[in-house]
């Protein structure tokens, strides 16, 4: 199951994939935000902590769904009118950087999300105390390890493609150009 860093990672892969820009020279708010999008999914296990002291209480409820990945991303996309501080980002990425958290999930994990919530609804069996979580996130994140290094190689062969291709989005994903 990848955790905050691993999801922080395949955010900045799939930002990297549709700006074409390169985030060294980025602020470090768009880093930031982007990887706060990427990781936005798992609120549950802290709104599972706060009121019941289990982290698994929400887990993989509504907030790894389709219905969640729209809503919060279409509310991310305005979140710069706030202020000149929070990056703007346009809809279709917020929602992929949010959505990017289900899929991962979806894929590096055997239990279930619940993609078609309110249709299916599925929670992560078991207890998971503050204590439990936060020896995850700050002791099992070497398991991130191969997809950090997966997103780094990525990230670096889009970089070298592009610059090979002066001029050209490699790979064209978003294209904003009208033909």
């Amino acid at each position: 199951m990848p955790l905050p860093l691993g999801h922080a990672a395949i955010g900045l892969a799939a930002y990297e994939t549709v700006q074409n820009s390169d985030l060294r020279r980025s602020r470090w708010r768009t880093f930031a935000f982007v990887s706060l999008l990427a990781n936005l999914p798992d609120v549950d296990v802290i709104l599972g902590l706060l009121l019941q002291g289990n982290g698994n209480l929400f887990h993989r409820g509504p907030t790894h769904s389709l219905f969640f990945a729209l809503l919060a991303g279409y509310i991310a996309s305005h979140l710069w009118r706030l202020g000149e501080r929070i990056p703007r980002l346009g809809f279709p990425l917020c929602f992929g950087l949010i959505f990017s958290h289900v899929l991962a999930d979806m894929m590096f994990t055997a239990a279930s999300v619940s993609l078609l919530w309110p249709f299916q609804l599925y929670f992560s069996p078991g207890f998971s105390g503050w204590g439990r979580v936060v020896h995850a996130v700050l002791f099992q994140s070497i398991q991130d390890v191969g997809i950090i290094a997966a997103c780094g190689l990525y990230i670096g062969l889009l970089r070298v493609a592009r610059g090979v291709c002066k001029g050209q989005r490699v790979p064209v994903l978003i294209s904003r150009r009208r033909p």
